[in-house]
């Protein structure tokens, strides 16, 4: 499992194609906690939707 996700909302382009921004993090929480994961978001999605992706390589949370 990945040490974090990035989490986006989706934006339509002008091309017509959805673009994913990235609005903050998610941390997998330990075996031993109560909640699953920990969610940071830097900004608020104006739709509501949130999506997370796993980190790709040489991604950094603090992004």
């Amino acid at each position: 499992m990945a040490n974090f996700f990035n989490v986006t909302t989706p934006v339509d382009g002008n091309d017509g194609k959805t673009r994913f921004r990235r609005i903050g993090v998610a941390f997998p929480q330990g075996a031993d906690a109560k909640s699953e994961m920990k969610i940071i978001l830097e900004a608020l999605p104006l739709n509501g939707e949130l999506v997370l992706f796993a980190p790709k390589a040489g991604d950094d949370p603090e992004g």
